[in-house]
């Protein structure tokens, strides 16, 4: 029997699912739970995602722990939080820094190659969201319909993307007024 295939929402985690610190005009992770603030309209929006039948999923670069700013404790902490508090399905961390040449940190595609398998996920009718150009330049080359949250951020920007948006709501309201594109 072959097992149908899922679609997913790839979400990126700092600025997507909880506030970044802006620092020098680039987002800065929390590195304390009580810094760790989950955006508002964020659980609505990704209730309203599985109510259309898609698995909720955080790809995540997280440098910070092999820099040693962030402890691993931290970090399971928040990911329980986002668990718990916004039923997400799957959270899928990458700890390495591009110095390391891993598989995993975005724009690689390891962790969202990873999910796919473990899910059994149908890239082609799934989405990825993202505030940085890696996110985005993750989803082409995956051919993952895009969002980006354009946050003005002092670095390169993606030029290539589906839609930009404000914020994981507003991304949101054009699903809802684009049904058709499920």
């Amino acid at each position: 029997m072959v097992k149908k295939l899922s679609k997913a929402f790839f979400l990126d985690r700092d600025g997507v699912i909880n506030k970044s610190s802006i620092v020098n005009g680039k987002p800065v992770a929390p590195t304390k739970l009580a810094n760790f603030k989950i955006i508002k309209d964020v659980k609505k929006s990704l209730i309203y995602l599985k109510e259309k039948g898609f698995l909720t999923i955080i790809v995540s670069n997280q440098p910070d722990i092999n820099k040693g700013l962030l402890n691993k404790s931290v970090l399971k902490k928040m990911n329980q939080k986002i668990k718990k508090e916004l039923k997400v399905d799957d959270i899928f961390i990458c700890e390495h820094t591009s110095e390391d040449k891993c598989n995993c940190r975005k724009p690689k595609l390891g962790m969202v190659l990873d999910a796919k398998k473990k899910w059994n996920i149908d890239l082609q009718n799934s989405y990825l969201i993202g505030d940085r150009w890696r996110d985005i330049y993750l989803a082409n080359r995956l051919k993952l319909k895009c969002f980006y949250i354009d946050k003005n951020y002092k670095e390169k920007k993606p030029k290539k993307y589906n839609y930009k948006v404000n914020n994981l709501f507003h991304a949101i309201r054009i699903l809802k007024t684009n049904e058709k594109i499920f």
